[in-house]
């Protein structure tokens, strides 16, 4: 392109010299010009100024803009600045939280290294002790007992009781108001949580309860022959590590670090099953991953339940004790154990349920069952009253070979359950 005059804008081509001189002569001051007027140049862009007041105006303009600038880059640059900060203070703190829940799941689910069992049951007889509801002589006692019982590896009967299975049976046989048909598991003791495992023993009081039915049934003789008395919640948690050392689940052992003795860890369905399995008790673990019915009920779990009580036992009489193991039933934060089912006039479901944060006092109490059937409150669990998001299921049925054995051990390394849809 032809070059342009700096001062108009025109196209010169070769005459551009010859053009300025001629149409901005006076501008430049140049010889020819007629005016002999003196230049000005700009020190910061080199535009020519023939007024030196013009041209303080003009550097002064450059200065402003200069100045706007850097001013803005100085904001640009802060804002930056304490954006940074903040990002750095938000983190932190997220980090800080998250230990924090981190420590506080630790304390809530017993993997604090707060001691287990025993260090428990000795603080709380102390605070009983202190706050004068123990006398010491009871205490040292009572410690001695719980010693000799961790020593031996055998629960000392303290939070059982017996007999409440025969005790239900013969109420229903002279029920006659709302049931119509009732299945009860074969005998098992109830085990409530003590002093030692308050707040976190369900787990091991379930497979208590669950492992003194096995124990009344021959079939599974060979299967306990190394386990002929209830073992205490430290032995029990010795026997789920056996089973991790066997191979038996190990994302499991791996969350607990592969250590239960000593702890105050909360165990679930997948370590009862691995425990179970362990002992070639054959069983499995049915997953109600989500609710089956409206406001978030679980019908399908009491049909399961119907189903596995009544499989075999379609007679026609009212009260059916059945030869079946009692289930265990998990769900987030607590378990407990299921002896039995009534299905109502009205063709309603009813679960009857053990749980171990019932006393023995509460207990006792059904031993000396009233005709009104009042103290079964304790036991009936009806659709509506559980409405937990999640619900698991351990149920027995029978005796492993070393080799099915095996094979779940395997398959326990994958998959541990079976989802109900």
């Amino acid at each position: 392109a032809p070059p342009e005059c700096p001062f108009c804008g025109e196209a010169a081509g070769r005459e551009l010299e010859e053009h300025v001189r001629a149409r901005h002569g006076h501008l430049l001051g140049a010889p020819g010009t007629g005016n002999g007027e003196q230049l000005y140049e700009c020190p910061m862009c080199s535009l020519t100024c023939t007024n030196i007041q013009v041209l303080e105006e003009h550097v002064d303009l450059h200065l402003e803009e200069h100045s706007f600038s850097e001013g803005n880059i100085g904001d640009l640059e802060l804002a930056q600045q304490l954006q940074t900060e903040e990002d750095a203070r938000q983190r932190s703190e997220e980090e800080k939280r998250e230990r924090e829940e981190f420590k506080k799941l630790q304390r809530q689910y017993g993997l604090d290294n707060s001691g287990g069992f025993k260090q428990q049951f000795l603080r709380n007889m102390e605070r009983e002790v202190d706050r004068g509801r123990m006398q010491p002589f009871e205490y040292h006692k009572r410690k001695a007992d719980m010693l000799e019982s961790l020593a031996s590896g055998i629960d000392d009967g303290k939070t059982k009781t017996s007999g409440v299975i025969e005790a239900l049976c013969k109420y229903y046989q002279n029920e006659n108001k709302d049931v119509r048909r009732v299945w009860l598991s074969a005998g098992v003791d109830h085990f409530h949580s003590s002093l030692g495992d308050r707040g976190w023993g369900c787990g091991y009081r379930n497979f208590q309860m669950l492992l003194s039915s096995l124990l009344q049934n021959s079939l599974y003789n060979d299967c306990l022959k190394d386990t002929t008395l209830i073992p205490s919640i430290p032995k029990i948690q010795s026997m789920i590590e056996d089973a991790w050392r066997e191979g038996f689940d190990p994302h499991g052992a791996s969350h607990f670090n592969s250590r239960l003795h000593g702890s105050k860890a909360w165990i679930g369905a997948c370590e009862i099953y691995s425990l179970l399995t362990s002992l070639r008790i054959k069983c499995q673990v049915i997953d109600f991953h989500k609710p089956t019915g409206p406001m978030g009920t679980h019908p399908r779990l009491f049909e399961w339940i119907l189903q596995y009580y009544s499989t075999d036992n379609e007679g026609g009489a009212k009260v059916v004790c059945t030869s079946k193991p009692p289930i265990y039933l998990q769900h987030q934060g607590h378990s407990r154990t299921v002896v039995g089912i009534e299905e109502k006039k009205n063709k309603s479901l009813c679960l009857l349920l053990f749980d171990p944060g019932c006393s023995s006092q509460e207990m006792q109490k059904l031993l000396k069952q009233n005709g009104d059937g009042t103290g079964l409150r304790l036991l009936r669990k009806y659709v509506g009253s559980l409405k937990e998001k999640q619900y698991q299921l351990v149920a027995v049925d029978g005796v492993l070979s070393l080799e099915e054995k095996a094979a779940r051990c395997r398959a326990s390394q994958v998959l541990t359950s079976e989802k109900i849809p």
